[in-house]
């Protein structure tokens, strides 16, 4: 039915916004002059998925949480669910894999945005109680990675900016959310198309392909991240690398699990789950880059 995404600096207010939409929403769906389908509204957090706050101490402990946050979001997307994610949510590339999870689950989807500054959320966070309360150093760098929600990205958009002092927009959330327009799929899903004899060669050799260029490139080999370019095929694609290291072994095992993804939705015959051409399959392989290397 609906995905509803909350970001926001940690102690921001993001679980009191939450609670305010759910009550307002459980109150409207159960009103007497309601007589829209049946639903029920679902809030997930970390609290709720029993993620210690100890978890984004560092990367290596942080993305199991992450992947509780997706799995749980997964599990709970369907026609007859609201569906509010209560939680942080700084990474631009984990905000796109669930817009990507509501798209193909065809929900509607928005993103609130708690915006409180900083020195606010610093005294909120100072009164919490020490289970609830991040060490200093990872508060601090949760402050300084957060990407803000953009109203001009799709996978941000439709974009509800609130500040402390704001009235929630329970009105305009409510109507985008029953009314709202959805992501359309992937033309590829609708029609279903029947993939080529060599469809498993060309998703193979293509994915290699965009490795071995990743490689040898200069923002990878220097570690200063950026865009990339990617001439593959007849295009010129690019690509937005973190800061960071990124090794061969990495770009491969994302290779990997890219390639067995789609060659089991090929098993199952899932065939229009991606069109099988050499542009198309790299411009999917970027995304699906782009996603993981940015979380």
């Amino acid at each position: 039915m609906a995905l509803v995404t909350i970001s926001g600096y940690p102690a921001s207010g993001k679980t009191y916004r939450a609670e305010q939409l759910r009550t307002y929403l459980e109150s409207r769906l159960s009103a007497p002059d309601y007589d829209g389908p049946r639903l029920k509204v679902v809030v997930i957090s970390d609290d709720s998925l029993g993620v210690d706050r100890t978890a984004y101490d560092d990367s290596r402990s942080e993305k199991p949480a992450r992947g509780a946050t997706l799995t749980a979001l997964t599990r709970n997307l369907g026609k007859d669910t609201i569906l509010i994610v209560d939680g942080m949510n700084y990474i631009k590339g984990f905000r796109y894999q669930m817009h990507c999870a509501g798209r193909e689950a065809q929900v509607r989807m928005c993103t609130i945005y708690v915006a409180s500054p900083p020195d606010e959320c610093r005294e909120r966070h100072e009164e919490k109680e020490n289970d609830k309360k991040y060490k200093p150093a990872t508060f601090d760098n949760l402050l300084m990675r957060f990407e803000e929600p953009n109203s001009m990205a799709r996978w941000d958009s439709p974009l509800f900016t609130v500040s402390s002092t704001d009235e929630m927009p329970l009105e305009s959330l409510w109507t985008t959310i029953m009314t709202g327009a959805k992501a359309p799929t992937n033309v590829a899903v609708v029609q279903n198309a029947k993939p080529p004899t060599d469809a498993l060669q060309i998703l193979e050799s293509t994915a290699t392909t965009v490795v071995s260029l990743l490689s040898s490139s200069p923002a990878v080999t220097s570690g200063t991240g950026g865009r990339a370019p990617l001439p593959v095929s007849s295009v010129r694609l690019e690509i937005n690398l973190p800061p960071r290291s990124i090794t061969l072994s990495e770009l491969q095992r994302h290779k990997r699990q890219f390639v067995a993804v789609h060659r089991k939705a090929l098993s199952q015959g899932a065939q229009g789950s991606l069109d099988w051409n050499e542009e198309t399959v790299a411009r999917k392989f970027v995304d699906y880059l782009e996603s993981h290397l940015n979380t």
